[in-house]
């Protein structure tokens, strides 16, 4: 009889694994990104910042969150860099930037902005101590 019982617990831990791991894979299918870099294709390059993410590239694929908190796309360990500082998304003829109510604000070209600005390559963002660069990959 015990035995019956354990082989029945086995099939059922078994099943409940299954089912844990088919609901893991389901809900991290739409958390990967996909990066179409290509010709054209414009990217975020970290130029002064800490040195963790110097030198780091991000392509624009999608928009962007940059802040202080783990869960923005490119975190910036800055004091005066907000949770979620500033949010960067690809158009047809560039990026906008656009402020998300920062304390301390964005900086576009050396002009603080106030609503969301157009970006293009060569074009520099500065959050806190972090400047970002507009790359073409």
């Amino acid at each position: 009889m015990v035995d019956i019982v354990l082989l029945i617990g086995k099939f059922l831990l078994l099943a409940l694994l299954y089912l844990f791991l088919f609901a893991a894979v389901k809900t991290g299918v739409g958390l990967v990104r996909v990066s179409r870099s290509g010709p054209g294709v414009l990217a975020l390059r970290v130029a002064r910042g800490p040195r963790e993410i110097m030198g780091v590239t991000v392509p624009v694929a999608g928009p962007i969150i940059i802040g202080r908190s783990p869960g923005s796309d490119i975190v910036i360990a800055d004091d005066f860099v907000s949770s979620n500082h500033v949010r960067v998304h690809p158009t047809s003829n560039g990026v906008t930037v656009q402020d998300l109510g920062s304390t301390n604000g964005t900086v576009v070209n050396g002009e603080r902005i106030r609503e969301p600005v157009r970006a293009e390559a060569g074009d520099e963002i500065a959050l806190g101590a972090t400047l970002l660069k507009v790359v073409r990959l």
